[in-house]
């Protein structure tokens, strides 16, 4: 008896205050109220027992009950030290009374009621949870219940929660939550529970002012709907599934295809096949896109295909019924052995036939005004003529005219031949009787009825009757005669008051006219057109043809006469033509002066670019009937009025022409005035290049070598050296064959110069850029703005004054053009103070008399002395050995920049600027 009594002595004196709580003790039994002393004291037995912290906690919270920090410290190490053990564990119910003695005094503290509650949950005690869950919303304001509903709502969606419980619950969630209802239909969808799915679904939709928090349309949720009541028919018996999609179907025009097609699925399920194929039929009948036509189709084809399987299938499984001896088969109406595969097969075949003629619906009622469509939609009906006769019925009935996509006018037409094709002509006239009554939009649709009836009725040898319907259509409407209508005023009128205008049925008119009228009615039908101011140049050529051709040929010319007076070019261009060509092969020579007339009146009318036809052909005229000097006039003028590209033909022409009729003399005549030719009647340079070839080569074969030398010299302004090459070679050539040394040298002299002109114009046109592009950017240091255009022209400006000083200054020598090695204006003298010639790196290595070659080289350096400007210019030279002087010109610092100043200043260090035979003069010394 006495261990017990020592161990229980040991556990209390486990439990009692140490000589270190001394302290503590005292303070405390002086102020058992301080939360501060209480802290203190049980932080610092962090290390003792647990039972002795618990007791520690006790006494604390006897003090002080309403203490939140120490009941949550208490609760949270009494919470970590039960943590991996079992829920029967006696720690475990003692955690959770002291939640419950915790939360009599701290019932408003959600943490203490979180905790508790999550505890709870692991625990799976589903029942005290549940009413710990109802204790904690009713002690908590409502404005801390969210965060009590979001563990709520997971602790009811845990396995082994009844359903029932659960779908309590969200509905009390969702009174205080309304918006949150997709989380209860995931739930019931999950739980299998379609009927309250359905119900809540079907709310929403009626809801006007719901607005999803998941984002789905309106749209969606329907599908939605649709999905859930026709999977599921028996779990949403209580609701109106029929009237819920019909609902959905007329307030939603797209994507109905699924909705028609789950209605048809409710049907099925419910075992209602006919029920489902009716409603199939009628969504085929009622959509209006390609797309649901096709959903619907697709699904009613594998609806019947499915149903033949599974009968086929339920047919095979059964015996062949044996058959009775005695069937004479007389009472196979009263027998029904089930077997209707043939029906469905039936069924199924039309089915896919009246494909077609479905899809075509489809499309007539997206637009029922698709003329096209209904052409479509007839040849559907091949074979079967009443079906067709009623499509042509209902297609004119139905497109307006004003929305017609297409040519209404070609129903009518085809609905007209359809009668003619089966020999039903009276019927077709019917037809036509009543579209010349329609309303078109044209007056050319209306215009093409009537000739299509007219021709209806020349396919039937009905000629008079034809021509009497043309002449109805194109009588005036009475009244119209002495009204006079703007154009805008008889736009208004319907087109029957303004058929009468229709070039295309005065056409035809005329046609009919031409082959079974007379010529006085085909001349009033076409003299009608001209009063009508309907006339094209066509008309007024078809008109003019038939005179001549019933040989009325001053009418013709009448007519023409009108025709040019009434176009302009370039439409009265062909009429012209014709005429001048009739008139011409008519009188030929008989009446020259008429037929002047006639071309010099094409002549003022016809622009330069038309002009030169007509030139051709009056000089044609004056060849055979008239004058050659009026030929050559004719052509004289044709060469200044027709297009500056044209030119050089009209010149091959009036050369040969000359040559033929006058001789060499007239032929060099023509040549020279086309060479020098002024603005704006010259040729361009390359034909004028050409040409000079010819006339050189010419005088050439007639041995005035002169002459031609001089057309040379003349054509070569013309020809850049680095581009022509041909009438360089030709010239050379010409040199080689007919010239000497001199004629030689100047010819080469020429191409130098003519060189350096070219390439001085390149040059200074970099130059001038170079100056603009520096002058702007002064102007951009200064802040003064920038006109580019400005600038552009004052650097020409001054560029301009500049040569011609340089010029005036500095040519030695009038007349005389530099071949680019001697610039003028700054040559400069040598050594000696003579000018030396000028180095040609063209030059031929060809002997010469001494003293004639000395004549030439100081000839040469007296120019190149009068030319120089003293040792200070820009040029530099030196005399070589032989006595040749080489010049140097300077580079202008405004090409190079910044990079010729260095250069410059190089040079100066090594003894100024040097010209090449210096340098090689040194070179050879320093070998």
């Amino acid at each position: 008896m006495g261990a017990p009594k020592s161990d229980g002595a040991g556990v209390i004196d486990d439990l009692m205050p140490s000589q270190e709580d001394l302290l503590y003790e005292e303070e405390l039994l002086r102020n058992p109220y301080s939360l501060k002393m209480w802290v203190r004291y049980i932080q610092a037995r962090q290390d003792a027992p647990a039972k002795r912290r618990y007791l520690l906690y006790e006494r604390a919270l006897k003090s002080l009950p309403g203490s939140y920090k120490l009941w949550y410290a208490y609760l949270r190490e009494r919470r970590t030290a039960t943590r991996g053990m079992r829920i029967d564990h006696p720690a475990v119910a003692s955690l959770n009374n002291t939640y419950e003695r915790a939360l009599v005094s701290m019932h408003k503290m959600p943490r203490i009621w979180l905790d508790y509650l999550e505890l709870l949950v692991e625990q799976k005690f589903v029942t005290k949870a549940r009413r710990t869950f109802d204790r904690a919303l009713a002690a908590l304001p409502i404005t801390q219940h969210d965060r009590v509903w979001v563990l709520y709502l997971k602790f009811i969606r845990q396995p082994g929660v009844p359903v029932d419980t659960a779908i309590r619950v969200y509905r009390r969630y969702l009174k205080l939550e309304p918006e949150h209802v997709e989380e209860y239909i995931a739930y019931l969808k999950a739980k299998n529970r379609w009927g309250e799915a359905a119900q809540k679904l079907a709310e929403l939709l009626n809801d006007d002012t719901f607005r999803s928090l998941e984002g789905k349309s309106k749209h969606q949720m329907w599908l939605e709907l649709c999905d859930i009541i026709t999977k599921h028919p028996k779990d949403v018996q209580e609701m109106k599934v029929e009237a819920i999609l019909r609902g959905g179907i007329r307030k939603f025009t797209d994507e109905v295809g699924r909705l028609w097609t789950s209605l048809a699925d409710f049907y099925i399920r419910h075992g209602m096949f006919e029920r489902a194929r009716d409603v199939y039929e009628e969504g085929m009948n009622a959509v209006v896109t390609v797309h649901d036509f096709s959903l619907i189709f697709d699904a009613l084809t594998q609806f019947e295909e499915s149903l033949l399987s599974a009968k086929m299938e339920a047919l095979g499984m059964e015996d062949e019924p044996e058959q009775a001896q005695d069937d004479d088969g007389t009472d196979f109406l009263l027998k029904d052995d089930g077997n209707d595969i043939d029906l469905r097969l039936a069924r199924l075949e039309h089915l896919m036939t009246r494909r077609p003629e479905l899809l075509s619906s489809v499309v007539l009622r997206q637009n029922p005004h698709n003329v096209a469509e209904w052409h479509k939609r007839v040849k559907l009906f091949v074979g079967n003529p009443t079906r067709q006769i009623l499509t042509y019925t209902e297609a004119v009935k139905t497109v307006d005219i004003d929305q017609a996509l297409g040519k209404p006018h070609s129903l009518w037409c085809a609905f007209a031949k359809f009668y003619e094709h089966h020999g039903d002509v009276a019927n077709a006239r019917v037809i036509f009787e009543k579209a010349v009554q329609v309303p078109f939009k044209y007056v050319d649709d209306l215009a093409q009825v009537w000739c299509e009836w007219a021709e209806m009725e020349l396919r039937h040898q009905n000629f008079r009757r034809a021509l009497d319907l043309i002449k109805r259509a194109t009588t005036m409407p009475p009244g119209r005669a002495h009204s006079r209508m703007t154009v805008e005023e008889e736009r208004q009128l319907p087109v029957q008051q303004r058929l009468y205008r229709s070039l295309k049925l005065w056409m035809f008119a005329t046609d009919l006219e031409e082959s079974l009228g007379t010529v006085e009615s085909t001349q009033a039908a076409y003299d009608r057109i001209m009063e009508l101011r309907i006339a094209t140049p066509q008309v007024i050529l078809n008109y003019g043809a038939f005179l001549q051709e019933h040989k009325f040929w001053e009418e013709s010319f009448k007519v023409y006469e009108r025709g040019v007076a009434l176009f302009k070019y370039p439409h009265v261009r062909d009429i012209w033509r014709a005429y001048l060509k009739q008139f011409v092969e008519r009188y030929g020579g008989k009446k020259l002066e008429r037929a002047r007339d006639l071309f010099e009146h094409a002549l003022s009318m016809a622009p330069p670019e038309e002009s030169k036809p007509l030139y051709l052909e009056y000089a044609l005229l004056e060849e055979r009937y008239g004058l050659a000097k009026h030929c050559m006039e004719v052509y004289e003028r044709a060469s200044k009025s027709v297009p500056k590209a044209e030119r050089m033909s009209i010149y091959d022409i009036y050369i040969a022409k000359a040559s033929e009729f006058f001789g060499i003399g007239k032929v060099r005549e023509v040549m020279e005035l086309a060479i020098e030719a002024q603005p704006p009647h010259d040729l361009p340079d390359a034909d004028c290049r050409a040409l000079c070839l010819r006339y050189a080569q010419l005088e050439r074969k007639l041995g005035e070598i002169d002459r031609a030398r001089a057309i040379f010299v003349h054509a070569s302004t013309l020809a850049n050296p680095r581009v022509d090459h041909k009438f360089w070679l030709d010239w050379k050539q010409f040199e080689v064959a007919h010239g000497n040394e001199d004629t030689f040298r100047e010819m080469l002299r020429i191409q130098r110069s003519v060189a350096a002109s070219y390439s001085h114009t390149q040059v200074q046109s970099v130059v001038d850029s170079v100056r603009v592009a520096e002058s702007m950017r002064e102007r951009a240091a200064a802040g003064q703005p920038m006109d580019a255009m400005a600038a552009l022209e004052a650097e020409a400006n001054a560029s301009i004054s500049a040569d011609a000083a340089a010029a005036d200054k500095g040519r030695a020598l009038p007349g005389f053009v530099s071949a680019g090695v001697i610039q003028q204006g700054q040559q400069q003298e040598g050594p000696s103070g003579k000018g030396g010639a000028a180095a040609n790196p063209e030059e031929l290595d060809i002997d010469m008399d001494g003293e004639e070659e000395g004549t030439r080289a100081g000839s040469i350096g007296a120019a190149g002395a009068q030319q120089g400007s003293g040792e200070g210019g820009e040029g530099g030279g030196g005399e070589d050995e032989d006595g040749t002087d080489v010049q140097v010109k300077a580079v202008p610092a405004s090409v190079y920049g910044n990079l010729a100043s260095a250069v410059g200043e190089k040079r100066e260090e090594e003894g100024g600027m040097q010209g090449a035979m210096e340098r090689l003069k040194k070179r050879r010394v320093g070998q």
